[in-house]
């Protein structure tokens, strides 16, 4: 690689670390956070700290979505600015959010490219297993619908994860990340980042396949990317996209084109009928994760890297995951939530999709206050005068 793209991209991590607020460490992000911390889960052979979140009043066994946030984030910045508790709380599944000391990045990134963090039962990859088992355990998680997702670094520790332990996550979803095994080390990890891999779908699947002994069924796959990224290539969303079709023998001609919410899609499904592969193309964003309105609420809360974009990534992978249907309000009842809007999208034979509508009208309406009695600028109010920054 160039010394030029070196610099440049030091560059890059040098003006991240210049970044505050929600992706810093303290401050109105921890103090509105919901996640509490265990420090004794395992051996935990990663050096990592698990967070997590558990709706009260949830059922008796329910989902685990891991999440797991970029660098110079924070698990709870990101849970705050991604509105994923509010989702928990809302559809009644827990919480998961690793997060990464300084010690063992500098930049807070996980170490998505380094061959003791990425092994199964080593390093971070171990660690974030020792998490999910220690939530199966004391939580009472339904085993068999326990999915991850993830950011940037997060993102490629997702890929990561499932590729390491298939036979733990029924699905994934990577947000501006990078396909499993494409790097062992800083160099390559550089390399990738600027200019995609170019092996083969086959090359990428059987990078997969080497990293456990388990030979299928795979998980299913949610890929997000923005085309304005310039820290992770999008092509690296096409890269992930080809290793899992390979994964699920899927032919790399999708089976769907449309757009949701103004935003190209593409699925391509199983002989069952079930999405197994999905691409997300967030025309004009840059690199982090896209929100907006979804189901008459707005999820998350702008910041660093957490890009109002038109579009929830936190509920429509959730919804990919199968988590949105009937409301959790109480232990004793489960209330059906109200029929939503057909969604903006157009389904036409591949290569001929159009749009409805438009995003950015969406974007300028004002948000309303959460069908609860939440009140958004209260909490935040709350959480600035907890952090010393309001009086």
């Amino acid at each position: 690689m160039s010394l030029k793209n070196t610099i440049d991209f030091l560059a890059h991590l040098r003006k991240m670390n210049g970044f505050s607020g929600l992706s810093g460490s303290g401050g109105a992000s921890e103090a509105a956070s919901r996640l509490t911390e265990t420090s004794d889960f395992g051996t935990n052979p990663g050096n990592l700290r698990m967070l997590s979140f558990v709706p009260e009043g949830a059922s008796e066994r329910i989902p685990l979505v891991v999440v797991l946030h970029g660098c110079t984030q924070t698990a709870a910045g990101y849970e705050v600015g991604t509105g994923w508790s509010a989702l928990a709380e809302r559809y009644g599944f827990a919480l998961l959010m690793p997060e990464q000391k300084r010690a063992n990045n500098p930049n807070g990134c996980f170490n998505w490219f380094v061959a003791e963090d990425i092994r199964r039962d080593h390093g971070e990859a171990g660690s974030i297993r020792q998490m999910v088992e220690h939530m199966a355990q004391h939580h009472s998680i339904d085993r068999a619908r326990i999915y991850f997702t993830g950011l940037s670094a997060g993102g490629g520790m997702t890929a990561v994860m499932l590729a390491t332990y298939p036979d733990v996550f029924a699905g994934g979803a990577v947000i501006a990340g990078l396909p499993y095994g494409v790097a062992t080390n800083v160099r390559q990890a550089l390399k990738e980042m600027r200019q995609a891999s170019p092996q083969s779908a086959r090359a990428l699947g059987d990078l997969v396949r080497h990293a456990s002994s388990h030979r299928g069924p795979w998980p299913k796959l949610s890929v997000w990317h923005g085309t304005a990224d310039s820290t992770v290539n999008a092509a690296n969303a096409d890269a992930l996209v080809r290793q899992w079709l390979d994964l699920h023998g899927l032919p790399e001609q999708p089976m769907v084109e449309r757009k949701i919410d103004g935003f190209p899609y593409r699925a391509w499904r199983s002989a069952s009928g079930e999405t197994a592969v999905e691409s997300y193309t967030i025309t004009d964003m840059a690199h982090g994760t896209p929100l907006g309105r979804a189901d008459d609420e707005q999820f998350g809360v702008a910041g660093p890297y957490l890009l109002a974009a038109g579009i929830s990534s936190s509920y429509y992978i959730a919804e990919f995951f199968g988590l949105t249907g009937p409301i959790q309000r109480k232990k004793t009842a489960v209330t059906k939530s109200a029929p939503r809007p057909e969604r903006d999208v157009t389904e036409v034979p591949a290569g001929r999709a159009k749009a409805r509508g438009s995003a950015g009208a969406r974007a300028n309406q004002a948000p309303p206050r959460d069908r609860r009695g939440f009140d958004v600028n209260a909490v935040i109010t709350r959480a600035l005068t907890a952090a010393g920054l309001m009086k």
